[in-house]
């Protein structure tokens, strides 16, 4: 078996928007190198100052350098049929394919990542940063950032761990049915492996514990693994799967359950890779209070916490529609909702839609009258029910309360709860916050399964 030991310096992070400006390879047999190469690269683009001061290769240094086109087929000879070995792999895997794709080769060697079997072979240094991790076992590392010194170095380290490897732990994940080397550098495959096959949400951290991504799944194992499968090169998969140190999780009863918990969690912890269900929606809310003449007012405000309100909405226009429904139906005076502002009398008084309210022609108690059986029809309207529905294990059953068409919360009840007593079944719900989003589907889901539907027909 035959290892390509590659390491490349670059004009930049990620593969898409940057070059290659320096390559090495040594063809190592597993004991010793039996070929090298090694030239810079001229990447047909600036060397940012911070680079050129980190591997001190400048912009003059390339200028006469070969563009890699010219060296491709050198390159792909070397590495075609063997073993693809760097330290953090998945980086220089990354650019020297998407390279060799554009000059016509298509590269499809098996990947061995230094960083993760020194993980594995020699456990227990405190950092596997290629420097450090050769200072700790005395490995010669001359000529750091740049390819040749490196990629020496990692050869060196190659061996080592070949020699330390006796558990067969290198051969094994090179197995095809091993998915080590698709993981990111930070996380081990232990982690993986102890994630569950169950509905739930997902947690990726960085090195501080940070979160970072949340995600949902019907099988978070299979879902995870999804996330390190392909070869992007786009700068923020880069970044994002460098930056991954941790995996935590919540098994949830059902897909549903899992959708509305990642809602949720994403709106609490705003995670930067999270894209959807981030942005902050401006909720507004139906209110009623009496004013000095002894009308009760109906108006749509924005949300305030801790305000009494009779339903809320996460747009103005879904508001205003609702309260004009109620207007038409219950013969109020739009004036007297704020929906008309700048009139002495509403609009609907000239066509006998309104009762004079507004220029004080009607009595408050018929007017309110009105606005009272507005109020109880909205309510009798707005459902209360419960959705029970698989749990965790055989033991327990999944409850989502809806309150008054909202969603209230979700827990776990026993098989044994008496799910006709409100208040036990309620005690047993965490509550969560309530957005058209998350109601929505569990309104959908209702409507889809009656059968897992218990009404309430009183006031929670």
């Amino acid at each position: 078996m035959l290892y390509a030991v590659v390491d490349i310096e670059t004009t930049g992070g990620f593969a898409s928007g940057n070059g290659i400006t320096e390559i090495s390879i040594l063809v190592h047999d597993g004991s010793e190198v039996l070929e090298s190469f090694e030239t810079l690269i001229n990447p047909k683009q600036d060397i940012p100052f911070y680079i050129q001061t980190l591997t001190g290769i400048s912009n003059e240094m390339v200028s006469g350098a070969p563009v890699f086109e010219d060296v491709a087929p050198k390159i792909y000879e070397l590495l075609n049929d063997k073993i693809f070995v760097a330290h953090n792999v998945n980086f220089d895997f990354s650019f020297v394919r998407h390279q060799l794709s554009l000059s016509g080769y298509q590269l499809l060697s098996k990947k061995l990542c230094t960083v993760r079997m020194s993980r594995k072979v020699i456990p227990g240094h405190s950092s596997y940063s290629l420097g450090k991790l050769c200072s700790a076992l005395n490995i010669p590392l001359n000529d750091r950032h740049r390819a040749g010194g490196d990629a020496a170095a990692t050869a060196k380290l190659l061996t080592l761990l070949l020699n330390k490897d006796t558990e067969g732990l290198i051969p094994l994940s090179l197995n095809k049915a091993s998915k080590e080397q698709i993981l990111p550098p930070n996380v081990s495959r232990k982690q993986i492996e102890a994630l569950p096959a169950d509905p739930g949400v997902y947690y990726f951290k960085d090195h501080k514990g940070k979160i970072i991504y949340i995600g949902k799944a019907i099988n978070i194992k299979k879902r995870v693994y999804s996330h390190f499968s392909g070869n992007s090169i786009k700068k923020q998969r880069q970044e994002f799967l460098k930056n991954i140190h941790q995996i935590e999780h919540t098994v949830c009863g059902t897909e549903l359950m899992a959708l509305i918990l990642e809602a949720a969690e994403i709106q609490k912890h705003w995670p930067e890779n999270n894209k959807a269900l981030k942005r902050p929606e401006q909720k507004y809310a139906l209110y009623s209070f009496e004013d000095q003449n002894g009308f009760i007012r109906l108006g749509i405000d924005k949300y305030k916490k801790g305000t009494p309100s009779l339903y809320t909405f996460n747009s103005l226009l879904a508001g205003q529609s609702m309260l004009r429904g109620m207007i038409n139906e219950h013969t109020l005076c739009e004036k007297l909702c704020f929906i008309q502002t700048h009139r002495a009398s509403c609009t609907a008084y000239e066509t006998d839609h309104c009762h004079g309210a507004c220029l004080g022609l009607e009595h408050p108690y018929s007017y309110n009258t009105r606005v009272k059986a507005a109020i109880s029809h909205l309510k009798s309207s707005l459902p209360s029910f419960a959705i029970i529905d698989l749990g965790r294990n055989e033991e327990e059953q999944s409850c989502l309360w809806v309150e008054q068409g909202k969603f209230y919360g979700m827990g776990y009840i026993s098989f044994h709860t008496d799910v006709t007593d409100l208040e036990a079944l309620k005690s047993c719900i965490v509550p969560y916050p309530s957005n058209d989003y998350i109601l929505n589907m569990v309104m959908d889901y209702a409507e889809m399964h009656p059968e897992k539907r218990i009404e309430c027909l009183q006031d929670a």
